[in-house]
């Protein structure tokens, strides 16, 4: 991805080895605004180990404006059996909160559709908290439809590693 300039000043492209903190930082805002503040686990280490590493599993684009990540999009690629195609999945999507209105957001969404275009991929997807009417809002107005028939299934903690113990059995 090359970088694109937006308004006022402000850049878009892809994370580069030294945007750690910056993209830590929008991942820490985005559980704060999600009411889960203290759920962040993630360290700059760990991301630039998925993001840089020999074998980068996810990706990221940002927003910097005046020298500073103001906003990311954390995705990672998808597979769909039924079309034979990747997708992207988009993991976190955070503009701060005094850069919104700006058009951010939106950039940042449309280089992914852009990047499934380019590459053929069947989607982008993404999830939302049912609470959150401003993203909704937002989504929609973006053409975005809801997978009302798809409830998101998750195994954490002890469910997890007991469901590990029968596979090595």
């Amino acid at each position: 991805m090359t970088v694109r300039p937006l308004a006022d000043g402000a850049t878009l492209r892809a994370a580069e080895p030294g945007d750690e903190e910056g993209i830590l930082a929008g991942i820490h805002a985005l559980a704060v605004y999600e009411r889960e503040p203290d759920a962040v686990a993630n360290t700059a280490s760990a991301l630039a180990d998925t993001l840089f590493g020999p074998a980068p599993a996810a990706f990221c684009h940002v927003v910097e404006r005046e020298g500073r990540i103001v906003g990311i999009a954390l995705w990672f690629l998808t597979y769909s059996t039924w079309t034979g195609r990747h997708g992207i999945w988009l993991e976190d999507l955070h503009v701060d909160e005094t850069e919104r209105g700006r058009g951010y957001g939106k950039a940042l969404i449309a280089s992914l559709a852009e990047l499934c275009v380019q590459r053929g991929y069947s989607r982008l997807e993404w999830t939302v908290l049912d609470w959150n009417a401003p993203s909704i809002a937002f989504y929609r107005a973006l053409g975005a439809e809801p997978m009302d028939e798809w409830t998101t299934q998750r195994l954490t903690g002890e469910p997890l590693t007991v469901l590990a113990r029968h596979a090595a059995s």
